[in-house]
């Protein structure tokens, strides 16, 4: 291939179907099996594709699977910008809670859980996933610090509204709009 023609690749192409393929495979096989039960192989048989393939773009199960998590994240709500970091938390917390509500949300937790005890490619994996949160909270904390209020720390946003819905989810206990802005509150009444 030409390198002018690789260059105008569509994005929507069959690179695009074997991505999205691998990717809901991988989540189905997490969801049905837990990590660390299924292999490369596995994925890539139920995504219809070659080993190849996936081992051709990740590189390894731990970077497929990083990269599932992360594109997972990146889909979800937008972070918000009410204009107030008092709407912004409340926004964002409503958002976290209708994502985790989501059927793909209890195996991406699992999955971030597992990477932990995966060896260091999966504390490395974890670890971006971590980073990539991580500075979709900031933008919000830095837009509100540029309006001139006082905005928590990340973790304080991880500890007193994202954890507490993780542990929800993950024990399956009810995730509601009325339980994500009492989080929300209680962080806005201790700043």
């Amino acid at each position: 291939m030409s390198d002018e023609r690789q260059r105008t690749r569509r994005p929507g192409g069959r690179s695009a179907r074997v991505g999205a393929a691998v990717h809901r495979a991988a989540l189905d096989l997490m969801a049905e099996r837990g990590y660390g039960t299924f292999t490369v192989g596995d994925v890539a048989s139920r995504a219809g594709v070659a080993d190849t393939s996936v081992y051709r773009r990740w590189g390894t199960l731990e970077a497929l699977l990083v990269d599932v998590a992360i594109t997972w994240l990146t889909a979800q709500s937008p972070i918000p910008d009410t204009g107030s970091l008092d709407g912004d938390l409340r926004a964002y917390a409503a958002g976290v809670a209708r994502d985790l509500a989501g059927p793909d949300a209890l195996a991406i937790l699992r999955l971030i859980i597992a990477l932990d005890a995966a060896g260091p490619d999966g504390v490395q994996a974890r670890g971006e996933f971590f980073a990539e949160r991580s500075r979709q909270i900031q933008d919000m904390l830095d837009r509100a610090r540029t309006r001139g209020e006082r905005p928590p720390e990340v973790l304080d946003i991880l500890d007193h509204i994202l954890a507490p819905m993780y542990i929800r989810v993950l024990f399956g206990a009810d995730l509601t709009p009325d339980y994500a802005d009492t989080l929300a509150d209680r962080l806005l009444r201790i700043m």
